[in-house]
C-alpha cells in the first residue's frame, strides 16, 4: 500500500534536496504531517518569500534582495581594495563567521571542470577582472577556492589572468587542521603543510 498521492509528491520533492535520501525524505514528510510542533504552512510561506525576494548580488554574486547589491558590497566599513574569491555564495557565510576577513567577496558560481562542461565563460570571471580594474592603488585578490584538482586549476587560471594587472594575488594557507593525526593526512595536505610551515 502506498501513501496518498500528495504525500508521495512531497517525498519526491524532499528527495531533490542535497543529502536527503528516500528514507530521510519520507521521515521529514511524515513529521510535517503528524508532529504537533510542525508548521508546514510557515515553511511553505518562507520558501515562497525567498523565491520572490532573494537573488544574487549584481556585483559579487552573494545572496541579496533581487535586483540589488548585498550588504557587504554596500558597506563603507569593508576594505575596498581586497577581494576574496570563493566558489559559491555559502562560502561567504563560512568566512564571515570566522571574523578574520574584512574585505569584499566575489562568488564564481563554481569551478572550472571541462569534463562537466564548465568553462571560463560559465563562471563569473569576467566580472572579477572588471572589479579588479577599479582598484585604486594595487589591491589584493585572495583565492579561497577548494584544494581539489578543479579548484587548483581555477585558481591557477585566475592568477594567470591577474598576473599582469598590478594586483597582489594570494591564496589561503593550506595544511593540517588543528588536532589532526599525520597518519590520516593525504599527500597533498602534507605537502601544503610543509610549504606553509612557519617558525
Amino acid at each position: 500500500m502506498n501513501y496518498p498521492k500528495a504525500v508521495g509528491e512531497l517525498v519526491d520533492q524532499l528527495k531533490l534536496l542535497p543529502a536527503i535520501g528516500p528514507r530521510s525524505a519520507e521521515r521529514i514528510a511524515l513529521w510535517l504531517l503528524m508532529d504537533s510542533k510542525r508548521n508546514p504552512l510557515s515553511l511553505a510561506e518562507a520558501l515562497v518569500e525567498c523565491e520572490k525576494q532573494i537573488g544574487f548580488c549584481q556585483k559579487c554574486g552573494f545572496f541579496s534582495e533581487k535586483e540589488s547589491l548585498c550588504e557587504i558590497c554596500t558597506s563603507t566599513k569593508r576594505e575596498q581594495n581586497t577581494i576574496c574569491v570563493v566558489e559559491r555564495a555559502p562560502d561567504v557565510i563560512a568566512l564571515e563567521r570566522s571574523a578574520a576577513y574584512k574585505g569584499l567577496y566575489h562568488c564564481l558560481g563554481g569551478v572550472l571542470s571541462p569534463l562537466d562542461g564548465v568553462h571560463p565563460e560559465n563562471l563569473n570571471i569576467d566580472s572579477l577582472i572588471k572589479r579588479v580594474r577599479d582598484f585604486s592603488d594595487g589591491g589584493e585578490v585572495i583565492l579561497a577556492i577548494s584544494a581539489n584538482v578543479e579548484g587548483e586549476a581555477t585558481s591557477h587560471y585566475i592568477a594567470d589572468l591577474l598576473s599582469h594587472r598590478g594586483v597582489k594575488v594570494t591564496g589561503l594557507a593550506r595544511g593540517l587542521p588543528v588536532g589532526a593525526n599525520l597518519e590520516f593526512a593525504d599527500q597533498l595536505t602534507l605537502a601544503r603543510a610543509f610549504e606553509g610551515r612557519n617558525g
